[in-house]
């Protein structure tokens, strides 16, 4: 019986792959990014349907509600859990390739890295948050792939490297006087 349902599930991912390269090419694009299959590229072409929508790619994560929720009175400015706006299908297929890309079999990428940093911050819900925001930040990359047409790059290297770059803000903060 199982090997029958799962015979099943693979014939239903054929054909969400056949129906992703006929229908929509340019869910194709955005399975570059590991962690991201068929099903999450063909649900976020079809949630979003046009990025002319969206004038910045920040919007997407508003719209697919990975937004903190805000509490403000008066001289306070509390951030809530999310908003849970837009689509909620989407928003878990997205929870879920964080997921991914945090766990023990994530490839190395800036999105793995930037989640490992915010986990390392300690604290009781550090984990959860970090995931919150490696969803929103792939939703953001995926919107950008999505309308420039680009490849995606794992792992970009930064414009300085490490050690030079903190030798650098550190210099550069003994130079400006502060302003007091």
């Amino acid at each position: 019986m199982l090997e029958a349902l799962g015979e099943r599930i693979e014939a239903c991912e054929e054909q969400l792959e056949k129906l992703a390269a006929e229908r929509y090419p340019q869910a194709a694009r955005l399975q570059q990014i590991p962690g991201v299959g068929p099903l999450t590229s063909l649900c976020f072409v079809a949630t979003l349907e046009n990025p002319a929508r969206f004038k910045h790619a920040r919007d997407v994560g508003a719209y697919l509600g990975l937004v903190p929720r805000r509490d403000q009175s008066g001289n306070t400015d509390k951030q809530l859990s999310i908003t849970k706006a837009g689509n909620t299908a989407l928003r878990c297929l997205l929870v879920n390739c964080a997921h991914y890309i945090l766990g023990p079999f994530g490839p190395p990428s800036d999105l793995r890295a930037a989640g490992l940093r915010l986990c390392e911050r300690g604290g009781k819900s550090a984990k959860k948050r970090a995931v919150i925001a490696i969803a929103r930040k792939l939703a953001i990359t995926l919107f950008a792939l999505w309308k420039s047409g680009a490849e995606y790059r794992p792992c970009s290297p930064p414009p300085f490297p490490l050690v030079l770059s903190r030798q650098l803000r550190s210099s550069a903060s003994m130079m400006i006087p502060s302003m007091r």
